[in-house]
């Protein structure tokens, strides 16, 4: 995003200062590629160093009017700064939209490149097929190539396409590596409403979908993992249900299972510590702790970047004893992305997760250790895949504010002193939690504070927390400026359109929402 306009110094001319203050946005601004800033969704903007507690307050609407998109938008922008276009360069925001979120026969999906400065559409690419219900894949987020030189975004026909940024010109190649890459068989009832995610690992670089299906789970749908190397345009699939076929699922593919997909907003995560995504499926059978068992509903599964596992089975898991009882509940473990937290210097856990259910329970989890078993799924002699373990989890405890549902993304965040918070945020208020030791030196969250005011995912940049939701006076919807340590309130913004899935991101200087109504909002200091 833009507005980097910092105030002049030396014997510049204060005119020379204002001229300039627009290509100094263009060349120094950062850059929010994918939903949650990050590969591990973190939504933590470490680069960000104009807008904090101390001047936060100032922040003001930076459109003249809210500008009004061509499309409905329910999920986050993402942000590439420096772009190239025919009208010179510009920061650009992506956005996925639908063109109606009133109805479920709307079979459009729309990617808007908007100029950051202004909120004009610099171009827009639509795409339509046979999903029933644009609303839901609204909610996912596109995703911008570490070079800057292509965005990716997941179409309502079933596959994922690759634009030009500048000027939104579609790649096509045919072929099992061109593009678009198809990521279901079965756009009717399979879709990507998680947000795309970008991997670097290895000296490659990856693009990563996941799928799940449309309200109500009908129809013969399974959640899957699709990874693209972008580099090379090899693509795998790993299935959540009948894992040990590793090719997209047609209809009557896995006759004996079903339904289990990935509703995180983030889709899958990176973790760069183990090297390994992770990723959190939903209710759907689960018997991967019997003998010869391919099924992975309701757990907590590591793969490789390229989306590899092993033999059929993933490289860990992570399944609770209750898994049952969540799928009778529709209480999906996976209803969030998994979160990687940082842990303190003296933690025997080195590496830490974080898995928030549609049972509004928090659970810690041991990455290089799912199912802490110490028992990989190779039993090392003949690379027999050995059954799954259940249970293992480091903490489990409730969300502070209570509550349930849990469709919003954890924000994650190190304060100066070194020590790790988590924000959780649902329909029922948000809560900041803090990491510490136990006397064992295991590691556990505490509730710092918690509110009883409904917000979205929330964001984290330069020591301050943002979010949407109820405004602090209580009446409508607002977007929401707090100290992380204490959730006081440091700037309320005036009255938006209301927010579903959407979430604020915050770069450059800039806090950028989608609302409701369609209309897009930038707030930064005057």
């Amino acid at each position: 995003m833009q507005a980097n306009q910092r105030p002049a110094t030396g014997p510049y001319p204060a005119a020379l200062a204002v001229a300039c203050a627009a290509c100094l946005s263009v060349a120094q601004a950062a850059d929010w590629r994918q939903f949650g800033a990050d590969a591990a969704h973190s939504g933590w903007n470490r680069s960000e160093t104009t807008l904090g507690a101390g001047n936060v307050a100032q922040l003001i609407s930076r459109y003249a009017n809210p500008v009004v998109l061509p499309a409905k938008v329910d999920g986050a922008p993402v942000y590439a700064s420096g772009v190239a276009t025919a009208g010179g360069a510009r920061n650009l925001l992506f956005l996925l939209g639908s063109d109606s979120f009133s109805d479920f026969s709307s079979t459009t999906s729309t990617l808007m490149a908007v100029d950051a400065a202004n909120g004009a559409v610099v171009w827009s690419k639509s795409v339509s097929g046979s999903g029933h219900n644009s609303r839901q894949h609204a909610s996912s987020s596109p995703a911008i190539d570490a070079a800057k030189q292509f965005v990716y975004a997941f179409g309502i026909d079933g596959y994922v396409h690759k634009y030009r940024i500048g000027d939104g010109t579609e790649v096509q190649a045919p072929g099992p590596a061109g593009w678009p890459a198809q990521v279901t068989l079965k756009p009717d009832v399979e879709k990507v409403a998680s947000s795309l995610t970008i991997v670097e690992s290895g000296g490659a670089e990856y693009l990563v979908a996941v799928t799940d299906g449309y309200i109500g789970d009908g129809g013969d749908y399974q959640g899957h993992l699709v990874s693209i190397d972008l580099g090379s345009g090899a693509r795998k699939v790993f299935n959540f249900m009948c894992s040990a076929t590793t090719t997209l699922l047609a209809n009557g593919g896995c006759p004996n299972g079903r339904m289990s997909g990935a509703w995180g907003r983030g889709g899958a995560t990176f973790d760069a510590g183990t090297g390994r995504l992770f990723v959190a499926t939903g209710n759907g059978q689960f018997d991967a702790n019997s003998p010869g068992g391919r099924h992975w509903g309701d757990s907590v599964l590591a793969l490789a970047p390229d989306g590899s596992g092993g033999g059929g089975v993933p490289l860990g898991s992570y399944t609770p004893t209750n898994h049952q009882a969540l799928a009778d509940a529709d209480a999906d473990l996976g209803s969030t992305s998994p979160a990687m937290l940082p842990v303190p210097s003296a933690s025997i856990v080195r590496h830490l997760g974080l898995q928030v259910g549609k049972d509004a329970q928090l659970r810690l989890i041991d990455l290089a250790d799912l199912s802490g078993s110490g028992v990989l799924f190779r039993d090392g002699f003949d690379g027999t895949p050995v059954p799954a373990r259940v249970g293992g989890e480091v903490q489990l405890l409730g969300v502070p504010q209570g509550g349930s549902g849990m469709r919003e993304q954890p924000a994650v965040w190190v304060d100066p002193a070194g020590s790790t918070w988590v924000f959780v945020a649902n329909w029922a208020g948000l809560s900041g939690l803090q990491l510490g030791l136990d006397a064992n030196h295991r590691p556990q969250l505490a509730s710092r504070w918690s509110l009883g005011r409904a917000a979205t995912s929330p964001a984290v940049a330069n020591g301050v927390l943002y979010h949407a939701g109820v405004c602090a006076s209580g009446n409508g919807e607002c977007l929401v400026a707090r100290n992380p340590a204490t959730g006081d309130v440091l700037w309320n913004s005036p009255q938006i359109g209301g927010a579903h899935w959407q979430s604020p991101i915050v770069v450059d200087g800039a806090v950028y929402f989608a609302d409701n109504d369609a209309r897009l909002w930038k707030f930064a200091l005057p």
